[in-house]
């Protein structure tokens, strides 16, 4: 393997060191200098001694509408012009549908979100009026309605009760409960992801919170839009393309993905420490979700070690980059350092998070802890729910 051009004293120290033995380290040490800026957006975490790369944050929305324009686009071209039984068809529809949701969840995580903390534009009334926009478009709940409940969830001694956001989800929305076993909750989770009835109430959900909200202006906006593309599709024979390259990701596709992203926020503590609350609750309430592996042991015969970089290779370039392009995206893998720095140096978060991390994470009782990859999280989760009280919720 190559040696990268980072300082090798540098990786060597990190590598060696509690705070960065992780597989981040390994790649940058035994891959080229020329795949870590790659790695460094797919893991989330960046090479040790790599500077600072902080993004407007107008860049975001730029991004999002790219994608989402350009999926669509590609998806109504599958449908248009290729046949339904060949593999080019396929091929482009999933590509156009997986950029469609992309856009979509970085218009959820990261524009939306970061509306509501006032640090998408420079004034309030600006962030105000996008977040109204997004919500309104996008089948979201009411922005104004979101922030003071996504205020809440900010607050420790709000964090898993009745009034908390993810509480309210992964109860109220997914029935997931505490105290089932570990394969019950996911035997719920998978049978839930392919349901008609969970989608549809979902989806009911989410229209009462954005068209039928307490304001007239924005639930005329909504409504124009979404009667403009399906009765504009009636009209023009095109129905069918609306239906699969929009409705689909703004519906099924969009809430799977929120499943996910949601479930793996944030990991259920002992019931000791909820009820101690206070930033002790903070620091074990969420955890870094980083996409990837360690790499194959050096230690390998030469066969072994070739075998190991292909399938680690494999899974890094397909189902590591899938779940970071269609669930972990934007901030999404450093959801930790958001509860403990919100507003903070987000548009850069991989290399704030870091930085928090290797200085102790100032001001809090615990440094950051982390996960590698999304199942594993999902299931570490699913863990401390199965030991959890019964009666934890309510």
């Amino acid at each position: 393997m190559h040696i990268t051009k980072l300082d090798i004293e540098t990786v060597t120290r990190l590598a060696d060191a509690p705070t960065r033995s992780d597989p981040r380290v390994e790649m940058a040490a035994r891959l080229p200098a020329s795949l870590q800026p790659f790695l460094t957006w797919l893991t989330a975490k960046p090479a040790p001694g790599e500077p600072a790369a902080p993004r407007p944050p107008v860049s975001y929305v730029r991004e999002a509408v790219l994608l989402v324009l350009g999926g669509c686009a590609a998806s109504s071209l599958a449908m248009a012009a290729l046949p339904l039984d060949s593999v080019a068809f396929w091929a482009l529809l999933f590509c156009g549908l997986l950029a469609t949701s992309s856009g979509l969840g970085l218009f959820q995580v990261v524009i939306f979100h970061h509306c509501s903390h006032g640090t998408v534009f420079s004034t309030r009334e600006r962030n105000r009026m996008v977040g109204r926009w997004v919500s309104a478009i996008l089948l979201f709940k009411h922005f104004d309605m979101y922030q003071r409940e996504h205020m809440l969830h900010h607050n420790a001694n709000k964090l898993f009760t009745d009034d908390d956001e993810f509480t309210d989800f992964v109860v109220g929305i997914c029935d997931l409960h505490t105290a089932l076993d570990r394969r019950a909750l996911w035997r719920k989770l998978l049978i839930l992801l392919v349901s008609p009835w969970f989608h549809g109430r979902f989806m009911v959900k989410r229209i009462q919170g954005s068209l039928m909200s307490k304001e007239r202006r924005h639930n005329l906006i909504g409504l124009g839009v979404w009667g403009t593309l399906l009765i504009g599709g009636v009209l023009l024979h095109v129905l069918p393309i609306v239906l699969v390259a929009w409705v689909l990701p703004v519906t099924v596709l969009l809430q799977i993905a929120t499943v996910f992203r949601i479930l793996c926020e944030h990991r259920l503590p002992s019931a000791e420490i909820i009820a101690l609350r206070g930033k002790q609750l903070v620091c074990e309430a969420t955890a870094g979700v980083f996409p990837g592996s360690y790499p194959p042991p050096e230690t390998q015969s030469t066969l072994r070690r070739l075998g190991g970089w292909t399938l680690w290779w494999t899974d890094m370039l397909t189902i590591q980059l899938f779940v970071r392009v269609f669930v972990l995206v934007g901030d999404a893998p450093c959801h930790d350092f958001h509860h403990r720095r919100p507003g903070k140096r987000w548009t850069d978060y991989t290399h704030a998070r870091q930085s928090d991390a290797d200085a102790g994470c100032p001001g809090f009782p615990a440094n950051y802890v982390e996960s590698w990859g999304l199942f594993t999280a999902i299931d570490q989760n699913f863990a401390a729910m199965a030991r959890a009280p019964a009666d934890l919720f309510g």
